[in-house]
Protein backbone atom coordinates (compact mmCIF):
# COMPACT_ATOMS: atom_id res chain seq x y z
CA UNK A 1 0.00 0.00 0.00
CA UNK A 2 1.23 3.55 -0.82
CA UNK A 3 0.06 6.06 2.04
CA UNK A 4 0.60 9.57 2.28
CA UNK A 5 -0.93 13.02 -0.03
CA UNK A 6 0.33 10.65 -3.06
CA UNK A 7 -2.84 8.03 -2.43
CA UNK A 8 -4.90 10.50 -0.72
CA UNK A 9 -4.78 12.54 -4.04
CA UNK A 10 -5.88 9.18 -5.85
CA UNK A 11 -8.76 8.17 -3.77
CA UNK A 12 -9.89 11.82 -4.62
CA UNK A 13 -9.07 11.65 -8.60
CA UNK A 14 -10.63 8.03 -8.51
CA UNK A 15 -14.00 9.52 -6.78
CA UNK A 16 -14.24 12.13 -9.25
CA UNK A 17 -13.49 9.63 -12.36
CA UNK A 18 -16.66 7.75 -10.90
CA UNK A 19 -18.81 10.35 -10.16
CA UNK A 20 -18.07 11.83 -13.72
CA UNK A 21 -19.26 8.39 -15.23
CA UNK A 22 -21.84 8.56 -13.76
CA UNK A 23 -23.42 11.86 -14.61
CA UNK A 24 -22.32 10.74 -17.76
CA UNK A 25 -24.14 7.62 -17.88
CA UNK A 26 -26.94 10.36 -16.95
CA UNK A 27 -26.41 12.39 -19.57
CA UNK A 28 -26.82 10.03 -22.05
CA UNK A 29 -30.10 8.18 -20.74
CA UNK A 30 -31.67 11.27 -20.56
CA UNK A 31 -30.64 12.31 -23.90
CA UNK A 32 -31.95 9.23 -25.54
CA UNK A 33 -27.99 8.75 -26.73
CA UNK A 34 -28.81 4.75 -28.02
CA UNK A 35 -31.33 6.36 -30.89
CA UNK A 36 -28.15 8.41 -31.88
CA UNK A 37 -25.53 5.54 -31.28
CA UNK A 38 -27.26 2.75 -32.55
CA UNK A 39 -27.30 3.63 -36.72
CA UNK A 40 -23.98 5.20 -36.22
CA UNK A 41 -22.69 2.02 -34.97
CA UNK A 42 -24.58 -0.45 -37.76
CA UNK A 43 -23.04 2.19 -40.62
CA UNK A 44 -19.37 1.33 -39.31
CA UNK A 45 -20.24 -2.37 -39.39
CA UNK A 46 -21.82 -1.99 -42.72
CA UNK A 47 -18.32 -0.59 -43.85
CA UNK A 48 -15.75 -2.71 -42.34
CA UNK A 49 -18.28 -5.91 -42.34
CA UNK A 50 -17.32 -6.79 -38.67
CA UNK A 51 -20.04 -7.11 -35.56
CA UNK A 52 -18.06 -4.29 -34.27
CA UNK A 53 -18.94 -1.73 -32.40
CA UNK A 54 -21.78 -3.12 -30.92
CA UNK A 55 -25.51 -1.96 -30.87
CA UNK A 56 -27.44 -2.11 -27.23
CA UNK A 57 -31.37 -1.49 -26.18
CA UNK A 58 -31.79 0.15 -23.42
CA UNK A 59 -31.76 -1.30 -20.26
CA UNK A 60 -29.20 -3.73 -20.64
CA UNK A 61 -27.42 -0.75 -21.47
CA UNK A 62 -28.34 1.21 -18.54
CA UNK A 63 -27.97 -1.70 -16.07
CA UNK A 64 -24.03 -2.76 -17.27
CA UNK A 65 -23.17 1.62 -17.09
CA UNK A 66 -24.36 1.21 -13.62
CA UNK A 67 -23.11 -1.86 -12.55
CA UNK A 68 -19.64 -0.64 -13.83
CA UNK A 69 -20.35 2.75 -12.27
CA UNK A 70 -20.66 1.01 -8.62
CA UNK A 71 -18.31 -1.21 -8.85
CA UNK A 72 -16.12 1.61 -9.64
CA UNK A 73 -17.36 2.91 -6.42
CA UNK A 74 -16.89 0.08 -4.24
CA UNK A 75 -13.05 0.77 -5.05
CA UNK A 76 -12.94 4.38 -4.34
CA UNK A 77 -11.78 3.19 -0.32
CA UNK A 78 -8.86 0.94 -2.10
CA UNK A 79 -8.15 3.53 -4.08
CA UNK A 80 -7.67 5.44 -1.09
CA UNK A 81 -5.37 3.25 0.35
CA UNK A 82 -3.15 3.73 -2.69
CA UNK A 83 -3.40 -0.16 -3.33
CA UNK A 84 -0.54 -0.63 -6.45
CA UNK A 85 -2.47 -3.23 -8.69
CA UNK A 86 -5.18 -0.37 -8.80
CA UNK A 87 -2.73 2.41 -10.92
CA UNK A 88 -2.66 0.17 -14.10
CA UNK A 89 -6.79 0.27 -13.89
CA UNK A 90 -6.85 3.96 -13.26
CA UNK A 91 -4.59 4.86 -16.27
CA UNK A 92 -7.09 2.29 -18.53
CA UNK A 93 -10.07 4.02 -16.53
CA UNK A 94 -8.60 7.38 -17.60
CA UNK A 95 -8.22 6.44 -21.81
CA UNK A 96 -11.29 5.75 -21.69
CA UNK A 97 -12.67 8.90 -20.20
CA UNK A 98 -10.42 11.22 -22.14
CA UNK A 99 -11.64 8.89 -25.26
CA UNK A 100 -15.16 9.37 -24.78
CA UNK A 101 -15.42 12.83 -23.52
CA UNK A 102 -13.38 13.39 -26.91
CA UNK A 103 -15.83 11.47 -29.16
CA UNK A 104 -18.47 12.93 -27.81
CA UNK A 105 -17.10 16.43 -28.25
CA UNK A 106 -15.67 16.00 -31.88
CA UNK A 107 -19.19 14.42 -32.58
CA UNK A 108 -20.86 17.66 -31.57
CA UNK A 109 -18.61 19.40 -34.00
CA UNK A 110 -19.09 17.22 -37.08
CA UNK A 111 -22.29 17.58 -36.88
CA UNK A 112 -22.78 20.90 -35.50
CA UNK A 113 -25.08 20.20 -32.78
CA UNK A 114 -24.88 18.75 -29.26
CA UNK A 115 -25.35 15.11 -29.62
CA UNK A 116 -26.72 13.07 -26.55
CA UNK A 117 -24.03 13.43 -23.29
CA UNK A 118 -21.83 16.07 -24.81
CA UNK A 119 -22.42 18.07 -21.49
CA UNK A 120 -20.69 15.64 -19.46
CA UNK A 121 -18.03 15.39 -21.66
CA UNK A 122 -15.93 18.27 -20.20
CA UNK A 123 -16.15 16.45 -16.79
CA UNK A 124 -15.04 13.06 -18.17
CA UNK A 125 -11.52 14.71 -19.48
CA UNK A 126 -11.06 16.60 -16.56
CA UNK A 127 -11.89 13.46 -14.57
CA UNK A 128 -9.77 11.49 -16.76
CA UNK A 129 -7.02 13.82 -16.70
CA UNK A 130 -6.96 14.21 -13.16
CA UNK A 131 -6.47 10.31 -12.53
CA UNK A 132 -3.83 9.80 -15.17
CA UNK A 133 -1.76 12.41 -13.14
CA UNK A 134 -3.09 11.01 -9.76
CA UNK A 135 -1.98 7.46 -10.95
CA UNK A 136 1.50 8.86 -12.20
CA UNK A 137 1.91 10.43 -8.49
CA UNK A 138 1.92 6.76 -6.63
CA UNK A 139 5.64 5.56 -7.40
Amino acid sequence: MIGGEAATTFGWAWLAATIALALHVADEATHDFLAWYNPRALRIRQIVRLPFPPTFTFMPWLVGLIAVVCVLGLLTPVAYAGTPWLRPVAYGLAGIHVANGLLHLVGSAAARHLVPGVLSAPLLLIAGGWLAWAASRLV
